[in-house]
């Protein structure tokens, strides 16, 4: 679950099931009975009729925990946290970012930091999109260390520059739980 709408589609499937959850939260549920193979079966394949999937094996687990981590420290804060990226993600996980790092290399074929930028560049179409931040404010408000570095890493995931992106009538976003796929 990478938004609030997966977490309202899933409580309800819940609620049809009638199980009662003790947690609902990007990436992980809760609930108070204990499934049979055959009630396992059906949640899941009411999960995935919206494009969900329950996940019960601890490396897609702990990569759904990863990508909440990033999405969580470069969409959800108005303001990125001034953290090393790799101290905040093992800070958040507790555990030890080289083995988290590994994992998740493996399982998604790109690193922790590539897809960190990917999200970074999303979140600076959409910061350009809305307007009201010049790309001085932008770079600072996501902690690139220069226009020039941010101008390079955008033109390099994009294909654009980030001015030529602004003037652009039909600007592309990707949905979030897009990114890095």
């Amino acid at each position: 679950m990478v938004s609030n709408r997966c977490k309202l589609v899933v409580k309800e499937v819940l609620k049809k099931h009638e199980y009662h959850f003790i947690l609902v939260e990007l990436g992980e549920i809760e609930i108070m009975e204990n499934l049979t193979t055959i009630q396992l079966s059906q949640l899941k394949n009411d999960l995935l009729v919206y494009g969900l999937e329950l996940m019960d094996d601890k490396r897609s687990i702990l990569i759904e925990r990863i990508i909440n981590a990033i999405i969580e420290l470069v969409h959800n804060t108005n303001d990125m946290v001034n953290i090393n990226h790799s101290d905040y993600i093992s800070e958040k996980l507790k555990m030890d970012y080289t083995y988290l790092s590994n994992i998740f290399s493996e399982v998604k074929g790109i690193t922790i930091q590539q897809y960190i930028i990917t999200h970074k560049i999303e979140k600076v179409k959409e910061l350009i999109m809305y307007g009201e931040l010049n790309l001085s404010e932008i770079a600072y408000q996501l902690h690139y260390s220069s226009v020039a570095h941010l101008s390079n890493q955008f033109k390099k995931i994009t294909g654009l520059t980030p001015s030529h992106f602004k003037q652009l009538k039909d600007k592309r976003r990707s949905p979030i739980e897009d990114i890095g796929k």
